[in-house]
């Protein structure tokens, strides 16, 4: 299971540290941003399931994950605007390999933004299962919360209407990998449950954004 918790809080830091940088924070704004969206799920998790105190103060090892993940996005910023500024005075060629490199970036986000929510859909619901909360109901709602949680807190805190409640599939990804997790824990054991719950949600994930599925307006 912690392979799935280090690959999601990287995941999550990246995205959350690149829309601090998206919305012209600070460097501090964009770390506190990258921290939150790694972690936060996992606090809101940790606190249902009274697993006190929370992981990420007893092992810090998940705050260097995210710096990590949120470094990563802090040195590659300069050279993108640096980019963008050339382009200004630029002609079509360069105009042309400004939006190539956008694209891909955009693709890399959303991509971490995939491989996060599975991860923690996972995650949090092999931990329902492991402190003893193995029913239905408890895996479902632990497993999707540690997979938007962290982008919820993120979303309020840049004053956004939260994202998992209006883009392409979302919430729904990491609900169905969750309810993989309980269908296959008991007949194909914990690590063959973990795999499954991560690419259910994030194959659904990444299918709903290649073909923009997304669920009925309200």
């Amino acid at each position: 299971m912690m392979a799935f918790d280090i690959i999601g809080t990287l995941a999550f830091a990246i995205l959350g540290a690149w829309e601090g940088v998206h919305k012209g924070l600070d460097i501090l704004g964009a770390a506190i941003l990258g921290l939150l969206t790694a972690v936060g799920g996992g606090l809101v998790r940790d606190a249902v399931l009274s697993n006190t105190p929370p992981m990420i103060f007893r092992n810090p090892f998940y705050i260097l994950v995210s710096l990590a993940g949120v470094a990563m996005v802090l040195v590659t910023r300069p050279g993108l605007r640096r980019a963008v500024r050339t382009v200004r005075h630029g002609g079509r060629a360069q105009v042309a390999a400004l939006h190539r490199r956008l694209r891909a970036l955009n693709l890399f986000v959303q991509v971490c933004d995939a491989i996060g929510l599975g991860a923690f859909a996972a995650a949090g619901a092999d931990m329902a299962a492991a402190t003893g909360h193995n029913n239905l109901q408890t895996v479902l709602f632990v497993g999707t919360v540690t997979a938007v949680g962290g982008g919820i807190l993120r979303d309020i805190c840049i004053q956004k209407t939260p994202s998992v409640f209006y883009k392409e599939i979302y919430l729904t990804a990491a609900l169905l990998g969750a309810f993989g997790y309980y269908l296959a824990l008991p007949r194909l054991g914990e690590t063959p449950a973990l795999y499954l719950a991560f690419a259910v949600t994030t194959g659904l994930r990444l299918l709903a954004i290649r073909f923009h599925w997304s669920l009925p307006r309200a």
